[in-house]
């Protein structure tokens, strides 16, 4: 490797630069030298509508690839569940480290969790996939758009704006504020959104040096299972911003795969769950989708993308 500095892109939210400079960190284990550049995204200069009003896919990432593309900097530092299910040419994830937590996490008041949030409670929430989950459980809730970085959304809590909010729980864990958590609600139960708690780290595809200097950082087995949910989305035509879960765990040679696609009140909840061989993980989160949509996954789709257009 060079001597040249390695510029990273990332966005400017806490949890974003607390992302990249765990990159950086790693990096200058390895006597890289690496400096960030904080890059302003679409959604995060668009905070006074639901993300799913803003519309269109890679609201958190687009602007970053494009300073990659344009080698303004070497790589990108995101959270996987922001990536579209299409890399833009010329680019490639280059590594995914291992990953965190993947579940989401309830904080309330008074340390309540989701069953015992009193009749009526108001959760603040700005995923789909979250109302329609929550919804399905707990078809009381008053569900509002909660946007902002995770210390605005814990402000809003502790003012009283909220009962309680939903979050995931690898960047609370990241920043330290895993003790905030009343409630962290099992996979099986909640589906995760695909690739939740997964860095990606993006690449440009011509760049030797840099995809070699950023291999030691990938983990085999978070790739396998981010294929697998990555695929799935990719086949459901999906992105950040629709009610769609993936999760998938490792056993062995096998990995299983759990998709679901929610209406957004919740009362249609579509699940599928197969499992096959960790070399086929990208044919499993097809076959996946397949079913999904076989069940009737794209009439929901459809219904919510319709909706957020207008």
């Amino acid at each position: 490797m060079s001597k040249k500095t390695i510029q990273i892109g990332s966005r400017g939210s806490k949890l974003a630069l607390w992302q990249a400079e765990w990159v950086q960190q790693q990096l200058q284990s390895q006597d890289i030298t690496a400096e960030i550049q904080i890059i302003k995204t679409k959604g995060d200069k668009i905070l006074d509508v639901p993300l799913a009003k803003v519309g269109g896919k890679g609201l958190f990432v687009k602007e970053i690839e494009d300073a990659l593309l344009e080698k303004k900097i070497d790589l990108a530092v995101h959270s996987m569940k922001d990536m579209p299910g299409e890399i833009p040419s010329g680019l490639k994830i280059g590594a995914i480290p291992e990953r965190e937590d993947p579940c989401d996490a309830i904080i309330a008041r008074e340390g309540l969790t989701l069953d015992t949030l009193p009749r009526g409670a108001t959760v603040g929430t700005s995923s789909l996939r979250r109302q329609a989950q929550l919804l399905a459980i707990r078809p009381d809730l008053k569900i509002v758009s909660l946007r902002g970085n995770l210390d605005t959304r814990l402000r809003k809590l502790k003012e009283g704006e909220f009962d309680a909010i939903l979050l995931a729980a690898a960047g609370l864990h990241r920043l330290g504020w895993g003790a905030e958590i009343t409630e962290t609600l099992a996979a099986e139960r909640f589906v995760p959104a695909i690739a939740q708690g997964a860095l990606s780290i993006e690449t440009r595809c011509e760049d030797p040096e840099v995809n070699g200097v950023i291999a030691f950082l990938n983990h085999p087995e978070t790739t396998t299972a981010v294929t697998a949910e990555r695929a799935m989305l990719a086949r459901l035509e999906g992105g950040c911003q629709v009610p769609i879960g993936g999760y998938a765990t490792l056993s062995g040679h096998e990995i299983t795969l759990e998709g679901l696609v929610a209406s957004l009140d919740g009362k249609e909840i579509i699940r599928e769950k197969q499992s096959g061989k960790t070399s086929k993980a990208q044919q499993l989160g097809i076959s996946v989708a397949e079913a999904l949509l076989e069940k009737g996954a794209e009439k929901i789709l459809k219904s919510v993308y319709s909706d957020h257009s207008k």
